[in-house]
This record gives C-alpha cells, sequence and structure tokens, in this order.
C-alpha cells in the first residue's frame, strides 16, 4: 500500500497516544482517615508510587482521597460495610510528565467493607476494600479496585479518626495512561512538513531518473 504526502502527515499528526495501558497501579501512604454517621472519608493522603505501561515511578506525585455513603451494616468499631457511592478521586502533580490535575474521578460502585484485624498480641488494626468506577482524565471509562490499611490503633479500637498506613489502587481501562499527551509545537510541526516534503520530492526527482534511463 502507497501513501501520499498528505497520507502521511496525517498518520503522523493525527495518531492517538501511542500508549497500549490496560492498567494502572497506584500506591498512597498517609492521610486522615475520619468516620462518622455519614460515613468514612481519607484526605491528604499523598501518592507515593505508580506503575504503568512506562513503568514504576516514585516520591511525591499526587494525592488520593476519597469518601463512602452511609454505614449500612456493623459499626466503626468491630467493622461493617458502607453503602455503595461517595467519591474516589485521584489527582497527580505533574511530576515526570504526570498529568497536574485530576487523574480519575469515580465512585464506589458497591458496598465497601470495612474489616477490623485482631493481630496475635491483641492489638488492632482495619482495612477498607472496595471496587470503584468512574472516568479517566482523557473521558475512558475506568472501573478498578483498591483495598486502604490503618495504622495499628493499639489495644483500642478506632475512635473515628487514624492515619492511613497505606494504601493500593488498581485501575484498568482501555489504552489508560497518567501522562498527559504531547501536542507536537507549532514549529515542530513545520519542521516535520519540511522534513515530509523533502523526502516525497527527493523520491518524485529518483523516479523521474529512472524513467529517463
Amino acid at each position: 500500500m502507497r501513501f501520499g504526502l498528505s497520507g502521511i502527515l496525517a498518520m503522523v499528526l493525527f495518531s492517538p497516544a501511542l500508549s497500549l495501558a490496560n492498567s494502572v497501579d497506584f500506591t498512597n501512604h498517609g492521610g486522615s482517615l475520619t468516620g462518622s454517621a455519614g460515613g468514612l472519608s481519607l484526605t491528604g493522603s499523598t501518592l507515593v508510587s505508580i506503575n504503568s505501561s512506562k513503568g514504576l515511578l516514585t516520591g511525591d506525585l499526587g494525592t488520593l482521597s476519597f469518601s463512602t455513603a452511609a454505614p449500612a451494616s456493623g459499626s466503626l468499631q468491630m467493622g461493617g460495610t458502607f453503602a455503595a457511592g461517595g467519591s474516589f478521586v485521584i489527582t497527580g502533580n505533574g511530576t515526570d510528565g504526570i498529568k497536574n490535575g485530576v487523574i480519575f474521578s469515580g465512585a464506589f460502585d458497591r458496598p465497601v467493607a470495612l474489616a477490623l484485624i485482631t493481630l496475635a498480641n491483641g492489638t488492632h488494626q482495619y482495612t477498607l476494600t472496595g471496587t470503584v468506577t468512574g472516568k479517566w482524565f482523557t473521558e475512558v471509562s475506568v472501573e478498578g479496585a483498591t483495598i486502604q490499611l490503618t495504622i495499628n490503633t493499639g489495644k483500642g479500637f478506632f475512635n473515628g479518626s487514624s492515619t492511613l498506613a497505606n494504601g493500593m489502587t488498581n485501575l484498568n481501562g482501555l489504552g489508560i495512561s497518567v501522562f498527559t499527551p504531547v501536542t507536537p509545537e507549532p514549529a515542530s510541526l513545520g519542521l516535520l512538513g519540511t522534513g515530509l516534503l523533502g523526502i516525497a520530492l527527493t523520491r518524485r526527482f529518483k523516479n523521474r531518473r529512472f524513467k529517463k534511463l
């Protein structure tokens, strides 16, 4: 199949991003987990790693926050479930080309479970697990799962406020990437067009020479 110069330019300038990632893993650390009759919420948790098709990035990469809907069963102290709903937001800070702004915005699509774990020494910690759906910053529909672990609360129970130890979230969607697509600058487009035009003219000149021979 042969392409004219206009066809080559169209493919180069208007091709979609080359990332074929279908899954991105996020790790968050710290932040304040609070609970009330209205549900649980996490604020101030730092994104410390993002693992995508372009490799693993670590450092201060942004934030992760969420809120659940109201409790459906159990209690904050002994564990229970929260109704579907609330919100779940991941925000990048622009480090290393990561999207500077909201990367993912969604909500819990099923009931969220808060489990009490009693360790051998009699101390406690809690895990929050749930599934989420929402939109990527490119408007692609995304779904995934998250697990969030609180710090050890000692032999006491969750009293409505705790520091988060860490959390992990996996999100899936067709062609998702945490990196903002790079748009060629006008000057770069001009150079690209000039180069392609030169290639086309050179080929045309060679074809004419071969015909004469």
